[in-house]
């Protein structure tokens, strides 16, 4: 018995399921390409704002890396006893921005010159640090960082480079601060003098 051709309707629904699956697959491919990488930069309302507007980047979140408390809150780590720095976990399209052209923007977004902290926001948690997560980006940061010295005239830089470690989310009150609360958040960076410092080191 010869069977019939399908309806068109069925084609319709066949081609519609196939198109729904390849765009799926065509996400998840993109999903998958993407990479983080974990930066502390002193406050980090600051470091998740700056970071946001770097060409390449997807999402930025504030949070806490590099102690020994699992899940701090906000209120441990300005204890300053947690050995957490307060950190931005940056989502990135490496096919739009390598890992060293995000590395040379992190930094200059900082004063890689202060390791006891950035601009009016100074101790343990608010040092600046690259955490790495692979020998490839630890040898990238550095070759980064030589190049910064280079360009602040052979300044040291204080910025340390460390292995990777866990990646807490801040609170939610604290996610996208400055665009939530941007005349709170415009207050506390012309009182900290984040732009005149900046300026001033990278001039």
């Amino acid at each position: 018995m010869t069977q019939s051709a399908p309806r068109p309707r069925n084609r319709f629904r066949a081609l519609a399921a196939g198109a729904l699956i390849a765009t799926l697959a065509a996400q998840s491919a993109g999903a998958a390409a993407l990479k983080t990488a974990v930066f502390a930069g002193g406050c980090f309302w600051s470091m998740q704002h700056g970071m946001e507007d770097v060409p390449g980047v997807v999402k930025v979140v504030a949070g806490y890396s590099g102690g020994h408390v699992p899940h701090p809150s906000y209120e441990q780590v300005t204890t300053e006893t947690t050995g957490h720095y307060e950190s931005v976990q940056v989502t990135y399209d490496p096919a739009k921005i390598s890992y060293p052209q995000l590395v040379d923007r992190y930094f200059h977004l900082t004063d890689p010159t202060d390791g006891h902290g950035q601009f009016c926001d100074q101790g343990p948690s608010y040092r600046p640090a690259i955490f790495v997560a692979s020998p490839a980006e630890q040898a990238a940061a550095a070759q980064v960082k030589a190049q910064v010295s280079r360009e602040l005239h052979g300044k040291a830089v204080a910025t340390t480079i460390l292995t990777a470690a866990p990646f807490w989310p801040a609170e939610a009150y604290h996610q996208d601060y400055a665009r939530k609360n941007p005349v709170s958040y415009n207050t506390y960076r012309v009182g900290c003098g984040r732009d005149a410092a900046l300026k001033a080191v990278w001039r």
